[in-house]
């Protein structure tokens, strides 16, 4: 059965815009929460994480990427496309930037837990280069798979906590069907244009959310674009 949850605008001084999801953890576990933003200078001083994964994806249309570094001595340049997996386990400072001052990042933040026994493990990086993101074009629609797998098609990321992460556009008025698998949540952000979701209509202007609670059976969630096509993200995992 189908929720409505809702973003939230953010924004940290003049450099820093957000939609926050956050406050939902029952609802969207095993993901904490996520913040689709924008980012045009520093922002957030060296800052430090721990029991859970931070995950930096950024959006193909990001005018620049990010500069990433953390106290384990990472030091790396996520590229428009690419993303950067840190668990923080027991714990890492971390700081990221834009590669170029006054260009806007397009990304999301997305806070994973960790199941108990790997909550407070070794600091661990892994990163997926753009080039190396599979995506799959299915009719009307193009789907970037930075995490999971998607008609059988799998990223090449293994991730601490087994979730799935990807990245639709979809044509005017296409559709594409989605499975939430039995025994995981799912939802569904929109991030550009508009879609629907059987009689809901969804935007980011609008800031609502569909979610979709672990049930005994796989479901199918049929979501299709306006007539203007639609961008959105499909989250799912097995609650923790």
């Amino acid at each position: 059965m189908m929720q409505i949850i809702s973003t939230k605008p953010v924004n940290h001084g003049s450099h820093f815009r957000a939609h926050v999801l956050r406050g939902y953890q029952q609802k969207i576990n095993p993901f904490i929460a996520v913040d689709h933003a924008w980012m045009s200078g520093p922002t957030f001083p060296p800052h430090p994480h721990a029991g859970f994964s931070a995950v930096s994806y950024v959006f193909l249309d990001s005018e620049v990427g990010i500069d990433n570094q953390d106290s384990t001595g990472i030091k790396n340049l996520i590229k428009p496309g690419g993303l950067h997996w840190a668990v923080a386990g027991k714990g890492i400072v971390h700081e990221e930037v834009p590669a170029e001052l006054g260009k806007t990042v397009h990304q999301l933040q997305i806070f994973v837990d960790l199941p108990e026994a790997k909550r407070w493990m070794e600091p661990l990086a892994l990163t997926l280069e753009a080039e190396d993101v599979p995506c799959v074009k299915v009719s009307g629609a193009k789907v970037r798979i930075p995490v999971g797998e998607f008609n059988g098609m799998k990223s090449q990321l293994t991730t601490p906590t087994d979730v799935t992460i990807l990245d639709i556009t979809l044509e005017a008025s296409a559709s594409i069907d989605l499975t939430v698998k039995a025994g995981t949540n799912a939802f569904v952000l929109p991030v550009s244009g508009e879609f629907s979701i059987g009689n809901h209509t969804f935007s980011l202007a609008e800031q609502n959310v569909p979610v979709f609670s672990s049930q005994t059976g796989d479901q199918t969630i049929t979501v299709t674009a306006s007539g203007s096509g639609a961008k959105v993200m499909f989250f799912s995992g097995q609650p923790l």
